[in-house]
């Protein structure tokens, strides 16, 4: 059975940092494409990042761009984003996904096929 686990979602101030992690379970995504979502209440679910399991290339939205790295730690089948000077407009729920088999590093959520069940990120002004 795959699971995908969020961790690390919080309060934090406007400027500040968080370090969110996926645990990723119940099958190989050597051949996988990882990424990242949010979604803000009344808003579609966003791309934010995706990286690919193997060799490790990223893709970030544009609106992330220099604040936010996404990375993983193949040992562990973990998924990382870290976050930095993180907006109000950050705070969303995220989601961790995985797109099984993927040919490219997609920004299309239905193109993803597992999904955790999210972390809170609450950005205060």
């Amino acid at each position: 059975q795959v699971q995908l686990v969020e961790s690390g979602g919080g309060l934090v101030q406007a400027g500040g940092s968080l370090r969110l992690s996926c645990a990723a379970s119940g099958r190989t995504f050597s051949r996988d494409v990882m990424g990242w979502f949010r979604q803000a209440p009344g808003t579609e679910r966003e791309f934010v990042a995706a990286i690919r399991w193997s060799g490790g290339s990223t893709l970030s939205a544009d609106s992330v761009k220099g604040r936010f790295t996404i990375s993983r730690d193949n040992a562990k089948n973990m998924v990382y984003l870290q976050m930095n000077s993180l907006k109000p407009e950050d705070t969303a729920v995220y989601y961790c996904a995985a797109d099984q088999r993927a040919w490219f590093l997609s920004v299309e959520y239905i193109d993803y096929d597992y999904w955790g069940q999210g972390t809170q990120v609450t950005v205060s002004s």
